[in-house]
């Protein structure tokens, strides 16, 4: 081991910074001083910022509202109005993360080879008008297709934005953009209570009820911002057409010295999935995404029933109304550990602390019958939950390398994790039931798999400090050490 191997971070990457046998594109400012540079790359990821953050949020906005507002339709009258009983409802809910699952392995791989100026635009039109279609069902059947329809639009949106902007940022940026996209989702149930209380004063129009305007409407203004899409998602970093060749040279330049193969051209090849499917971060991965995503969409699902059996009387505009401060706040908070986990690139503590909060927050639902407590609860539970998502998913970017084989990993862990769905879809029979399960994914799968994969990273990274992988590079040139990927002895992860 060398002993600039041994002086640099072990957190998330690789130690050889240099320039040396990497193949770079020319440098549009080797003529400039160091602080000259420094600010061009300031003012270059600001522009991303820019660019690529606002209109990303907005579309997981509108997306994960679309996804969750039959919670509120729900109290609004859907289920009465179709004649729905518990269990069909129930399913209608799970068959949404049904086919949101099973195709979202398969989505960063289309995403890669579609370009996201066409591919992202596309599903969000397909998704749009499968909202839009919701408000026109009269019966369980239709509303069971529209739902499935639905997840299998909305499966590529996550993973592949999570995918499209890991090959944007460096390693110790990722963290807090991911964190304001997901942000968006938080957002969206604050927007989606008040959007829905302002729909419902439509009942009637047209001959339909409030609930059916909530689909229509909502569905409507999706489909249109994904027309509008495809001239405001852009490409991957080497063909983005905003950017001029001088900064497109600067964005590539920047990944490969941050070892990131997300900067390099590649075909897609079954060794990658079979490389994801024989690595051990992957399937743990899985166990912590489902730990936070489940109580997620029980949560989201959910949330504007909990508060309207709080016992205080709401009406359901004023549950609508209620549900949005908890919303707020977790968003705001989940951007705060986006921040501090980028800084510390501490990601598994901040996953342990964080979820510590969220099943406080359960247990003060479940352990108290007073409605200002159990309204406190939500707001833990929500900060519990929501800064968790973003925060997983980029320490698993963080962890793997390599172009298809991070995308590959990605879809099996966010679709493992959305599948979960499945359970959160049926556990609120009663309060009680749901808050004790949820409280239950938090303790065992989050807090338990953060505690677990903090503690095998550690020890693989001493292993890796004490040069007991060097062996595994023996006898390889450059290019077959960097096809490695996070199995190169040089490669350190985030813990």
């Amino acid at each position: 081991m060398t002993e600039d191997k041994e002086k640099s971070s072990v957190e998330g990457h690789r130690v050889s910074t240099h320039e040396e046998g990497v193949n770079l594109p020319p440098d549009p400012d080797a003529h400039r001083t160091d602080e000259e540079k420094a600010e061009i790359d300031r003012k270059l990821v600001r522009r991303l910022d820019f660019m690529l953050i606002p209109w990303l949020c907005l579309l997981y906005l509108l997306a994960f509202l679309d996804r969750t507002n039959i919670g509120n339709a729900k109290i609004a009258g859907v289920q009465k109005d179709l004649g729905l009983t518990d269990g069909q409802y129930s399913a209608s809910l799970s068959i949404f993360f049904v086919s949101y699952a099973v195709f979202e392995p398969i989505t960063n791989i289309m995403l890669k080879k579609f370009r996201p100026s066409v591919f992202i635009p596309i599903i969000m039109v397909l998704w749009g008008a499968s909202m839009l279609g919701m408000g026109f069902c009269y019966n369980w059947s239709g509303l069971m297709a529209a739902r499935w329809f639905l997840g299998l639009a909305e499966a590529g949106l996550f993973p592949g934005i999570n995918y499209y902007l890991s090959c944007w940022y460096k390693r110790s940026e990722f963290g807090l953009r991911a964190a304001i996209f997901f942000s968006a989702a938080a957002l969206s149930g604050s927007f989606g209570g008040l959007l829905a209380a302002a729909i419902e004063n439509m009942d009637g129009v047209g001959g339909r009820k409030g609930w059916a305007w909530i689909f229509i409407l909502e569905g409507l203004i999706t489909v249109i911002f994904g027309f509008i899409s495809f001239w405001m998602v852009h490409d991957f970093p080497d063909e983005a057409k905003f950017l001029s060749e001088d900064d497109r040279a600067r964005v590539v330049r920047r990944l490969k010295l941050d070892q990131q193969a997300s900067a390099e051209h590649e075909t897609f090849q079954m060794t990658y999935l079979y490389q994801s499917l024989r690595d051990w971060k992957m399937w743990l991965g899985m166990v912590i995404y489902m730990g936070c995503d489940m109580p997620l969409y029980a949560f989201s699902l959910f949330l504007p029933a909990i508060i309207k059996g709080l016992g205080w009387n709401t009406s359901t505009v004023r549950s609508q109304l209620m549900s949005v401060p908890p919303y707020a706040v977790a968003a705001v908070f989940t951007v705060v550990i986006g921040y501090v986990a980028d800084r510390t690139r501490q990601r598994g503590l901040c996953n342990i602390v964080v979820s510590v909060i969220g099943v406080a927050g359960f247990a003060m639902l479940l352990a108290s019958d007073s409605p200002a407590v159990q309204y406190a609860g939500v707001f833990l539970g929500a900060l519990g939950i929501y800064p968790c998502i973003s925060n997983t998913v980029t320490w698993m970017a963080n962890n793997i390398e390599g172009v298809y084989k991070r995308g590959v990993v990605l879809g099996f862990v966010i679709g493992w994790g959305n599948l979960s769905g499945v359970i959160s879809s049926n556990i609120y029979a009663n309060h009680k039931t749901g808050h004790g399960i949820v409280m239950g994914f938090l303790a065992v799968f989050l807090f338990g798999g953060s505690i677990l994969m903090t503690t095998l990273l550690r020890a693989e990274n001493g292993k890796r400090l004490r040069g007991e992988r060097d062996h595994l590079v023996e006898g390889l040139d450059e290019k077959q050490i960097d096809k490695l990927g996070d199995m190169r002895p040089d490669f350190y992860y985030t813990t």
